[in-house]
């Protein structure tokens, strides 16, 4: 069996790491906590951390996307409020985007690392349960 026959399409991983899902099989049920993600897939046995040091990616996938979004809500109410902004309201609005983003976004940037990371490294054979593929 290659590793292709192991894996779905790259834009299905994704779509699956988008809603919290194992990217390889869809299976759900990924996470104890909002901040804490169980060490296997419960259906196909994909272990999360494939690597030492596996996390970081998933760091800088939240990184830039909560950066992404301060920029966004800046920019927003600079141009929206031009050519007298509110220097409270948009230092509120940051704060606010600034803390709650990288929070909220944590679990989904775990598992679209995780579906990145499949696409960067395929699965070994060995990886997924037996008779699962």
């Amino acid at each position: 069996m290659s590793t292709r026959d192991l894996q779905p399409a790259r834009g299905r991983m994704l779509w699956r790491g988008l809603r919290r899902k194992c990217p390889r099989c869809g299976g759900g049920k990924l996470f104890h906590h909002w901040f804490t993600m169980i060490d296997q897939c419960p259906r196909c046995g994909l272990r999360f951390e494939r690597t030492e040091g596996h996390w970081t990616g998933d760091l800088g996938i939240n990184v830039m996307v909560s950066f992404g979004a301060l920029l966004l809500t800046l920019l927003g109410g600079f141009l929206v409020s031009y050519p007298d902004p509110p220097g409270i309201g948009l230092l509120f609005a940051a704060f606010g985007v600034a803390i709650l983003v990288p929070l909220l976004f944590f679990p989904v940037s775990k598992t679209i690392w995780l579906a990145i990371d499949l696409q960067f490294r395929p699965l070994a054979p060995d990886e997924v349960k037996e008779g699962f593929g």
